[in-house]
C-alpha cells in the first residue's frame, strides 16, 4: 500500500521554509557584491535594527518612533532613513562614523547609550562605510523624531560625558591572535555588530554594563523584557546547549526543547540573524559557547522571555 499523501498545508509549509532559506542564502551570497550589498548583510548581522521601525499601520521601515521603555524613562527610536530633514540624509561618512564610533551627533552632542554605540564602536571602518552605503539606499521617509521622556537627571544630555568617562571605551575591536579565526569572527559579530552584551548584561545605577555579569541576563532588559543568562552555566544559563543548538536558534528561533524565543530576540532573528551564512551563525555560537559560565538566575525555559531561554 502506498503511503498517504501529506496534506496540502504540509506542502505549503515546506515551500515557505524552502523559499525563506533561499532568500537567506541569496543575502549571504550577495554580501561581497558591492558596498550596498555588504552593508545589507552587516545590517542583518546587527539584528536588522528592529528598534528603529515602529509597529502599526503607519509604520515605515527605519523611520523611528518606536518606544523603548527603560528604568531611566522611555526612549523613542530616531528616524535613520536618508530623509535630509528628519532622518540622516544630510550626514556625510564622517558624521556616521562619529556617531557609531564616538556616540556623538553631527552637532557634537552626546547620544544616550540606549543607542548601542558602546558596541558599534567596535565595528571596523570599512564595515561602517558599507553600513552607511546601505542606509543611504533605503527609501527616505519624512517623519520627525519624538522627544524622549526621561526622568531627572537622566534627561540632562550634557551629563553624558561623565557616563562616557566612566563606562565607554572607543573601538574598533582588536583580533585576539591566541584564538581561532572562527572564534574571532564570532566575537566580532556578537560583540560589535550583534551587540549581544548590550541586552544580555545587567546595568548599574548609571546605565553602565556590569562586566562581572557579562551575558548573564537581566530582568530590566530593553522594553522591560526579561533577558536570560546565555553563559554556559549549567544551572542558570545554557550550559546544556551545544554549538549546534545555538546556531540553530539563530536561524530558526527554536530552542533545543522546541520552545521558541520571544520579544526583541524573535525580531532580531526574523529580521537579521536568520539571513546570515551558516558559517557566521556557527562562529557566533562558538563565541557564545566559550563565554565564562556565570551563576545568575534570571529566567529559565518555562519563561516567555526575550532571549535564548
Amino acid at each position: 500500500m502506498l503511503p498517504a499523501r501529506p496534506p496540502i498545508s504540509w506542502w505549503l509549509a515546506a515551500l515557505a521554509i524552502a523559499l525563506a532559506n533561499a532568500g537567506a542564502a541569496a543575502v549571504a551570497m550577495a554580501a561581497g557584491d558591492n558596498a550596498v550589498a555588504r552593508g545589507a548583510y552587516l545590517f542583518r548581522a546587527a539584528g536588522g535594527c528592529a528598534c528603529h521601525t515602529a509597529s502599526g499601520p503607519d509604520a515605515a521601515f527605519l523611520a523611528g518612533g518606536r518606544a523603548l521603555k527603560t528604568p531611566f524613562g522611555t526612549f523613542y527610536a530616531p528616524n535613520i532613513t536618508p530623509d535630509p530633514e528628519t532622518g540622516i540624509g544630510g550626514w556625510n561618512d564622517a558624521d556616521f562614523i562619529r556617531a557609531m564610533r564616538e556616540g556623538r551627533r553631527p552637532d557634537g552632542a552626546h547620544y544616550y547609550p540606549v543607542f548601542p554605540y558602546p558596541a558599534f564602536t567596535l565595528i571596523r571602518d570599512a564595515d561602517l562605510g558599507d553600513l552607511k552605503a546601505y542606509l543611504d539606499s533605503v527609501p527616505p521617509v519624512r517623519r520627525p523624531n519624538r522627544k524622549h521622556d526621561l526622568s531627572v537627571p537622566y534627561g540632562w544630555r550634557f551629563l553624558l560625558w561623565v557616563w562616557k568617562w566612566l563606562d565607554f571605551t572607543p573601538g574598533p575591536l582588536a583580533t585576539d591572535p591566541s584564538r581561532s579565526a572562527t572564534w574571532n569572527r564570532g566575537a566580532y559579530l556578537a560583540r560589535a555588530l550583534g551587540h549581544c552584551d548590550q541586552c544580555h548584561t545587567p546595568r548599574g545605577p548609571l546605565g553602565g554594563l556590569d562586566r562581572d555579569l557579562g551575558y548573564a541576563g537581566t530582568r530590566d532588559g530593553p522594553g522591560g523584557e526579561i533577558v536570560p543568562n546565555i553563559t554556559p552555566d549549567p544551572s542558570t544559563g545554557i550550559g546544556d546547549w551545544g554549538v549546534d543548538d545555538i546556531a540553530t536558534l539563530l536561524e530558526t528561533g527554536m530552542k533545543p526543547d522546541f520552545d521558541d524565543v520571544q520579544g526583541l530576540m524573535d525580531e532580531a532573528i526574523a529580521q537579521g540573524y536568520r539571513y546570515l551564512s551558516d558559517a557566521d551563525r556557527v562562529a557566533i555560537a562558538v563565541y557564545i559557547h566559550d563565554l565564562p559560565p556565570i551563576v545568575h538566575r534570571v529566567a529559565r525555559a518555562t519563561a516567555k522571555s526575550g532571549g535564548f531561554d
